[in-house]
């Protein structure tokens, strides 16, 4: 699995089971929410710096964000699909 699918992967596990948002993570690592969404996406080639800020952030290990067999039992199980949605509000 590709290693960038693994740390997205479980970080959006560890957000989810924290009960954070994107916007809250991205507030706590000093990024942007949609810098959050690309990673969690896979879509980023994060630093070691980076998954250290993640790790920080989420209040886990780094090498936990790195680990394959959770990501893809995540990803077997679908829990990490599951995110929930933000009612929009009209302007």
């Amino acid at each position: 699995m590709d290693i960038r699918l693994v740390f997205g992967q479980n970080m959006r596990r560890y957000r989810l089971a924290a009960g954070l948002s994107q916007e809250a993570v991205a507030e706590r690592m000093g990024v942007d929410r949609a810098h959050v969404s690309s990673m969690e996406r896979g879509q980023q080639n994060v630093t070691l710096l980076t998954v250290r800020e993640a790790a920080q952030a989420l209040g886990r290990k780094s090498m936990e964000f790195l680990d394959e067999d959770a990501a893809a039992a995540a990803a077997a199980s679908g829990s990490a699909a599951k995110a929930p949605r933000r009612k929009r509000t009209k302007s």
